[in-house]
């Protein structure tokens, strides 16, 4: 959804859920739950951008493929890392009219968002995004985003609600594929996140410090 799309992604309550792991079982199992982060969501190499505008006119559905996350840094022991959270539980619509997305919804179900450790998952889940009260995210479009022939590059502008919190967003997105083709076009981006903003504290642990701001990405695969 270009990123103009309920994409909703608990990066915040994430971080509270690493920090408050690693206050319980200490610095050394703390680091061994931190691996290599995935790479940040790009095109595929074979998108190209759109060459007709009308052509994706009409109403999107999220497809097969798709996923959306959180990234976040955090320094450990002195160490900058990177930890990111997917899930490929992604479902929404986008809506093309006049050359412009006029409407975009999506939702990502916030209880199968995994790293690379199950415990620290788990507490995500529970503790920190609360999905028993509040099983999804979301992101939907407040305003039209006009799409560029022959370029990629699009601002959506929406608000994200995470945990219960709503919040104005904007997402830097990029768009590609052929629509007349009635092959799946691609939406990938990102929205920068203040945990705060959503009731969640960065924790600061003295052996791992999080930062304030992290980000939540998404890859959408997108079809008529």
């Amino acid at each position: 959804m270009r990123t103009g799309a309920k994409v909703g992604i608990g990066v915040g309550a994430a971080v509270v859920v690493v920090g408050a792991a690693a206050a319980i079982w200490g610095p050394g199992l703390y680091a061994d739950w931190v691996g290599p982060a995935d790479a940040a969501p790009t095109l595929e190499q074979s998108a190209a951008p759109l060459t007709d505008a009308d052509a994706a006119d009409g109403t999107w559905t999220i497809g097969e493929g798709s996923f959306a996350g959180y990234r976040l840094d955090e320094v450990l022991q002195g160490q900058d890392v990177t930890v990111t959270g997917r899930t490929e539980d992604v479902t929404g619509s986008v809506t093309v009219a006049d050359g412009a997305i006029s409407a975009a919804t999506v939702e990502v179900d916030m209880s199968t968002v995994a790293t690379d450790e199950a415990n620290r998952d788990a507490y995500f889940r529970d503790q920190a995004l609360e999905v028993g009260t509040y099983p999804t995210a979301t992101f939907e479009l407040t305003e039209p985003a006009p799409i560029e022939e022959g370029a990629t590059a699009v601002e959506l502008t929406g608000e994200l609600t995470v945990h219960g919190v709503t919040h104005p967003a904007t997402v830097e997105a990029e768009v590609a594929g052929d629509a007349a083709s009635g092959e799946p076009v691609q939406v990938v981006g990102s929205v920068p996140v203040t945990f705060a903003d959503f009731d969640v504290e960065a924790p600061d642990l003295g052996f791992v410090t999080v930062e304030d701001d992290g980000s939540i990405e998404f890859s959408l695969q997108l079809q008529k």
